[in-house]
């Protein structure tokens, strides 16, 4: 079923999601089960699955070191079939311009088409570790709209080297990233609204937002999306704080602000337990204030824990 249709089916009840990252290389499903596991009693309809574009590692030969690019988590297309079959859940595999050739996207989606998957996150993806700058691969996309472009015309039938026939066409439902405090390239929020806007207008049926901690940014978002012509259900994404470093890491890679009251209640915890307590209670505040606002759904950021999702989804849903 596409993410729209369980919104819609919803009828106003909040849903409840999450986001999941793949192990990496020398782990098995059961890791990852252990943690998708006890968030089912609250009935996700759809789980998103991150992907991972290359990395460069290092391997010596004869003293020397020699560059490789690998990828050091598996397939995410294979860890969303198994999480369908296992749960009987949607799960959403993301999609990268970053490290992926237009034929390499293709394949990917024909493979979902296959496999039963409905609905993608199309999105441009960050540069490589080392790169200041994104850096498309040579045939890739550079753009996420660019990508949403070729999930449409898949669609329709349209394939890059003409049209295929096809007895069951896929209709996959796309989602796309939203930036309630601008991507980190864009140079003003406006500009990176009306980016937005020209994704939903290629095509995209809903807007999954970055991360934030500041609720009225959400509001404002959403306001000013609104106002420009931007329909789509626009789903907020949220991630606990759990570690003191997050003070630090969080605001410079995803370019956020946090809550003064959030700053120095982290600065003044006497350890990481304690910081994950106090990212706990400040996330039930947060969603229950998303909820009352009429938030369609929150979606969480796991990144690989499921422990203080479950504490917060207890409380809320």
């Amino acid at each position: 079923m596409k993410v729209t249709e369980h919104l819609e089916k919803a009828e106003g009840k909040p849903l409840f999601s999450f986001e999941i990252v793949p192990p990496k290389k020398g782990s098995n499903i059961n890791d990852l089960y252990a943690n998708v596991d006890p968030l089912m009693e609250f009935n996700p309809p759809f789980i998103d699955v991150t992907t991972s574009r290359e990395e460069y590692v290092y391997i010596e030969k004869d003293g020397l070191f020699d560059r490789k690019i690998t990828r050091m988590r598996p397939g995410t297309v294979g860890i969303c079939a198994s999480l369908q079959y296992k749960y009987n859940v949607d799960a959403i595999p993301h999609v990268l311009c970053g490290g992926f050739t237009k034929e390499e996207t293709e394949y990917l989606l024909v493979d979902c088409h296959y496999l039963g998957i409905d609905n993608l996150v199309a999105l441009r993806g960050d540069p490589m570790k080392g790169e200041k700058y994104f850096v498309p691969a040579e045939g890739g996309h550079s753009f996420a709209i660019d990508l949403v472009k070729q999930i449409r015309n898949m669609n329709e039938g349209q394939f890059l080297h003409g049209n295929v026939e096809m007895k069951h066409k896929p209709d996959f439902c796309i989602g796309v990233a939203g930036y309630p405090e601008k991507h980190i390239e864009a140079p003003s929020l406006d500009e990176d609204l009306r980016r937005l806007k020209e994704k939903v207008d290629a095509g995209a049926d809903y807007v999954v937002t970055q991360m934030f901690f500041d609720n009225q940014r959400y509001f404002r978002f959403v306001e000013a999306a609104r106002e420009i012509g931007i329909t789509v259900p626009i789903i907020p994404g949220i991630k606990p704080v759990a570690v003191k470093r997050h003070l630090q890491i969080l605001p410079q890679v995803f370019w956020l602000d946090m809550p003064s009251s959030l700053i120095k209640d982290i600065e003044t915890a006497k350890d990481n337990k304690a910081v994950r307590q106090i990212g706990v209670e400040f996330a039930i505040q947060q969603s229950k204030e998303l909820i009352e606002f009429g938030a369609p759904c929150v979606h969480y950021y796991s990144m690989g824990k499921s422990d203080n999702i479950k504490a917060i989804a207890s409380e809320v849903f």
